[in-house]
């Protein structure tokens, strides 16, 4: 009954491709989207979803218990069953921030905690779809030989995870010397084959582009819209979450900036389903070491220029020619889009923040933090507003930097919340007076 397919998307060429093709751009070049039969999905009315979808949230029926394959039908509605990898990826936390939020004046801010996953990352949401897809393109007879990305650790730890449960050859393409332990070591656990290039993010997806142009090794980046597909359930996740209302705002870290138009797209889709009624003000929040939307948002969308980007201790958003540009740009048009940027002392201040608050944020999380403050600042988030902040990943993947932070060894950044551990003599008055000391009163 429900049907899906690629199609281009920027509309420069009216073809449909089967979601079995390997196929990751159209022939001119431009990138695809999924596109659904909405008149379709329509004969079911919106009610009737919210029940479905209400009546699957976190249960055990295979595979509708994952918060993405709960919705399978908005999804990839033909896949085989016997297709779908997933370790219940979805359904994580809506985090009422009260402390924190209301250090900030806001009385209704919430942080959607996404690196409470299998991998530790949002990426699992896109990467049970698109490993999905190619066991079914498998099935029907397709020639991948192996699935590949280019990653700054987020993304490996994802793919090479799904593709070791689905027995499929995993390659990824890693920046040498850019990814934190605890994310290298995922896809070398997982078994893939790691190759840690002398370039940075955007040298290694060029690389990998390249080799996945025969067609034989599969792109699982997320230029392909398999990805997407699957990342767009948060939108309807959080709607679902707040009985299905929707909220004002929702701030999100962009690096290769899929997530953004995945967002929209979740949106839209309920939109025209006629499951919400309004939309949610989309804020992308950008590094300063790595920020070409931001630049082109200043300059009102009429210049886009690559840059290249600086290191940042929001590593896996060190982007400065993300492949989603374009789809950013025209999410943030329809949605009445901000981007907003946080120096490398405003992300790990704001982070730390929030931390005293006890959530432990990973530093791309830190930089929507910092957004979400200056917006505020500015007057443009106001207190009578509905926030969500999305935490893109685990901040226990980023350790050494968050140590290096309360350390003081991070070059021009100023630890104004760093906290040492207090050495002293197994002596129990030099404990009672170090107590007497840091807790007056």
């Amino acid at each position: 009954m429900y049907r899906a397919w690629f199609s281009c998307f920027d509309g420069c060429c009216s073809e449909k491709w089967a979601l079995t093709d390997v196929i990751t751009r159209c022939p001119n070049g431009s990138l695809l989207d999924v596109s659904h039969d909405v008149s379709a999905l329509g004969s079911r009315s919106a009610a009737a979803w919210m029940q479905l979808f209400d009546q699957r949230w976190m249960r055990s029926a295979w595979p509708f218990g994952s918060g993405v394959w709960g919705k399978l039908e908005w999804v990839y509605p033909t896949i085989s069953h016997d297709s779908v990898v997933s370790f219940a990826e979805g359904g994580t936390n809506l985090l009422w921030a009260e402390r924190y939020g209301a250090s900030l004046g806001l009385r209704d801010l919430w942080v959607k905690q996404c690196g409470n996953s299998h991998t530790a990352s949002f990426k699992d949401l896109g990467m049970t779809v698109l490993v999905s897809a190619v066991r079914e393109m498998i099935r029907s007879g397709r020639g991948v030989r192996a699935v590949a990305c280019a990653s700054t650790g987020d993304t490996s730890a994802a793919l090479s995870a799904y593709c070791a449960a689905a027995g499929l050859p995993c390659i990824v393409f890693l920046p040498r010397a850019k990814v934190s332990p605890e994310q290298l070591v995922q896809p070398m656990a997982n078994g893939a084959v790691v190759m840690s290039l002398d370039t940075d993010f955007d040298g290694c997806m060029a690389v990998v582009q390249e080799v996945a142009k025969d067609g034989g090794i599969y792109l699982a980046n997320s230029m392909n819209p398999l990805r997407i597909e699957g990342q767009k359930t948060i939108a309807v996740e959080l709607v679902q979450q707040f009985d299905w209302e929707v909220p004002d705002v929702v701030i999100v870290p962009g690096g290769n900036l899929g997530n953004i138009y995945a967002f929209a797209r979740g949106f839209e889709l309920m939109e025209s389903l006629g499951l919400i009624r309004k939309r949610p003000r989309l804020v992308c929040a950008q590094a300063h070491n790595a920020n070409p939307l931001y630049r082109a948002y200043v300059n009102g969308w009429d210049r886009y220029e690559p840059i290249r980007a600086a290191p940042t201790a929001a590593s896996a958003i060190q982007i400065g020619n993300p492949v989603s540009i374009h789809r950013a740009i025209k999410a943030l048009r329809a949605f009445d889009g901000i981007v907003e940027e946080a120096t490398e002392a405003e992300l790990l201040n704001a982070a730390a923040r929030a931390d005293r608050t006890g959530m432990f944020c990973c530093p791309h999380t830190g930089v929507a933090l910092a957004a979400l403050e200056k917006l505020i600042a500015k007057g443009t988030i106001t207190r009578d507003q509905r926030v969500v902040v999305v935490s893109t990943a685990h901040g226990l993947k980023f350790a050494q930097t968050k140590t290096a932070f309360h350390a003081g060894g991070l070059d021009g950044v100023d630890p104004t919340l760093r906290n040492m551990p207090v050495e002293l003599p197994a002596s129990v008055d030099a404990v009672k007076r170090a107590i007497d000391r840091l807790l007056p009163g």
